[in-house]
């Protein structure tokens, strides 16, 4: 029989009723003489994984079956944490300071569950600790004799790290540093450091950016073999690869993307034919440049996408790809994978085809400018030769974006920030990002050929990285649905996404629509790379991938692949079974990088915010409240996009209770009340930039 670590849980769950050693277990689920060194070498690695576990005397058992959980240790400041289950869907466990078992945040742990501090609120102890996730910090550096401390800029690490004298690299108070951990704490020491690097003083600007960089373990350079590599596959003549592709250059194509872009990796084009229209959608073939198990693919793999912070990029591909032999300019030819899509009149979609293909984009457009000439088309100039297909597409675009609301998409109204820096690297301006006509009109196009894609791969059988999004915890739902009960507003249960819009329908332009998009948005899952097709719920959509933005994400570049893999054979039963397992650790890696980009592009954001309030101390504004805590809320200010925290400690007029179910902080004798979505006028009282936080006093 062939040894999986899946076939083995699978048989212990239906023959092992206690732990076993590894020859009782061997001898219980019927492991061939010849198999035996494998069977121990793989038991081996799921005990260091935590799919099983090792207890006293050798033997090994189901953690389920032994209330054990394995997860990841998420810290708080305040020294207790909790435990994110490995398995998905089970709820987090608390760990209180004196069960931390010497853990530290991010550690990969087993937890004993002990208690329920109240109904699926489940309590522990750490009792293991399977892999220590952190090797490096950054933090500011503390003179203790000639000793020192650093601590951590992340807060959720709740142990300060010592460093000797001799390990402190001249670094001096004050000073932020990057330290890498030589030992790590026990019950009677802290952790031990070694500052690797002095970055500079905690004020400046560019030492706060590098800080979080280094804190996430960012990749910002490449290794020369990588840069020889893009620079080499860059330099190829795209003539020599017309071969076997679909010749578009005689078709109008242009590319539709930001100010400040340079890796333009989407273009359009659309034609009339009988039935309705004609959408092409042609995006960079960057797998053409990138071969598979190549040094540049594992650099692409391991960095998961490029992550995007308010003033810059950290690219996924060096530049010579991304902003060169990869990005549609104009007037260059460029070997694209192109989505053609017929659609007739009313925008159903009839038929599509996929074709390896190359393109000359006659025009680089901004939003912006193509905002302008679509608002202004009735005046428009008739020497522009795209003017009429720009109105054709604003016309299809506006019919499927109709169309998807009608059918279950759902579309929040929450604002992103714009962050605009002058010359000098300072904060310029914090606005709410536009979000016009023109990016609408590109938005629908992608996800329509992201649609196209996965239904193509799917009719066909063809394994492939997903896109999923799964519907709501039904508890979190049921706790959002008893607070808009206050509005006279419900959602049905079993919940459809159509009921979501219906719902973000119902409070549009109403004074609780701020508050009811804000906390919807809180209540929905994450969306998620997998190699399982469950779906997109918040698209409505029964199919979906990512395919557009193979540049900057790499789960993208890995559809590109499959398409031409499998574009004119079919995919064979063996290799399904190694696709399947292949994707399930690439979704993994890409989720992962994913999730680490948003949060890097949260703290930069952070970071320029409270960079740009430093002057603005004792000034007032007013704001919204977006969210209620224990300790305090946040407020939104209207006159600047910000968000600051009033401390409840700094409300003096009153003893303030917390009532989580409403999202409200009420005054015990005077019962005022702060509550999410409401208006508050607010004084900046500080900013702290090594915290990267707005302290406001409520007015």
């Amino acid at each position: 029989m062939k040894l999986t670590e899946t076939k083995i849980l699978s048989m212990m769950k239906k023959k092992v009723a206690r732990p076993m050693k590894v020859a009782d277990l061997s001898r219980q689920l019927g492991v061939p003489e010849t198999q035996k060194r494998e069977f121990r070498n793989l038991i081996k690695d799921m005990a260091g994984e935590g799919s099983l576990i090792k207890i006293r005397g050798g033997r090994y058992g189901l953690p389920d079956e032994m209330n054990l959980v394995t997860g990841k240790l998420v810290g708080h400041p305040n020294g207790f944490g909790f435990v994110t289950p490995d398995k998905h869907g089970e709820n987090d466990v608390y760990v209180n300071p004196r069960h931390m078992n010497e853990a530290m945040h991010q550690d990969h742990v087993v937890v004993r569950v002990e208690s329920e501090r109240e109904p699926g609120k489940p309590a522990g102890r750490i009792i293991r600790i399977l892999q220590r996730n952190t090797s490096h910090l950054v933090g500011t550096y503390e003179n203790f004799g000639k000793d020192g401390w650093v601590i951590p800029t992340e807060p959720k690490y709740f142990h300060d790290i010592f460093v000797p004298a001799k390990n402190r690299k001249k670094a001096k108070n004050g000073q932020v540093v990057h330290v890498k951990i030589e030992t790590f704490p026990t019950r009677h020491k802290p952790p031990l450091g070694k500052v690797v690097e002095v970055l500079g003083s905690s004020n400046d600007p560019n030492v706060e950016l590098q800080s979080i960089f280094r804190k996430h373990g960012v990749r910002q350079g490449f290794i020369p073999e990588v840069l020889d590599e893009a620079q080499l596959k860059g330099a190829e003549n795209p003539a020599h690869s017309m071969k076997n592709r679909t010749d578009f250059t005689q078709l109008t194509t242009f590319t539709i993307d930001g100010e400040r872009a340079k890796d333009f990796d989407d273009a359009v084009s659309l034609e009339h034919i009988e039935e309705g229209y004609r959408l092409g959608v042609h995006i960079a073939d960057v797998s053409h440049f990138v071969q598979e198990n190549s040094q540049l693919d594992k650099e692409a793999f391991e960095r998961g996408t490029s992550i995007y912070y308010a003033d810059g990029v950290i690219p996924m591909l060096p530049v010579s790809l991304s902003n060169e032999a990869c990005s549609l300019k104009p007037d260059e030819p460029r070997l694209t994978l192109s989505a053609i899509m017929d659609f007739d009149h009313k925008a159903n979609f009839i038929s599509g085809t996929l074709h390896p293909s190359v393109i000359k984009s006659q025009r680089r457009f901004t939003y912006t400018e193509v905002h302008g000439l679509l608002e202004k088309k009735k005046e428009k100039k008739e020497d522009d030769p795209v003017m009429q297909t720009l109105t054709d597409m604003h016309h299809l675009s506006q019919l499927l974006r109709k169309k998807r609301f009608k059918n279950g998409s759902v579309d929040f109204q929450v604002p992103e920030p714009e962050i605009l820096m002058d010359s000098t690297g300072h904060v310029k301006s914090i606005n709410i990002s536009e979000h016009n006509s023109a990016h609408k009109l590109i938005e629908e196009f992608m996800l329509a050929a992201n649609q196209f894609v996965a239904l193509s791969l799917h009719e066909r059988n063809i394994p492939s990285i997903h896109r999923t999004h799964e519907s709501p915890d039904p508890d979190r739902l049921e706790t959002f649905n008893d607070y808009i009960a206050s509005f006279g507003l419900e959602i049905s249960s079993p919940v459809r996404s159509i009921d979501l819009q219906t719902l973000l329908e119902k409070v549009h332009d109403r004074p609780e629509e701020r508050v009811v998009n804000t906390l919807l948005l809180r209540t929905m899952k994450k969306a998620r790379y997998s190699n399982s097709d469950p779906g997109h719920f918040c698209l409505g959509f029964p199919h979906y991938s990512h395919f557009t933005s193979p540049i900057r994400r790499y789960p993208d570049l890995v559809v590109h692949r499959l398409i031409k893999k499998y574009l004119n054979r079919k995919c064979l039963q063996k290799e399904r079974k190694e696709l399947h397992s292949q994707l399930a650790d690439i979704s993994d890696q890409t989720t992962h990088m994913e999730i680490k980009a948003m949060a890097i592009g949260r703290e930069v954001t952070d970071l320029r915010r409270a960079q740009f309030m430093v002057d603005k101390i004792g000034q007032s504004f007013n704001g919204t409240i977006t969210g209620v805590t224990g300790f305090g809320f946040f407020v939104e200010l209207k006159e600047i996009f910000v968000e600051g925290l009033v401390k409840v400690s700094s409300i003096m007029d009153d003893y303030y209770l917390f009532i989580e179910t409403e999202h409200r902080l009420i005054g015990q004798k005077r019962h005022r009340s702060f509550q999410i979505g409401s208006q508050v006028k607010v004084r900046v009282a500080g900013v702290d930039l090594g915290r990267k936080q707005i302290d406001l006093v409520v007015l």
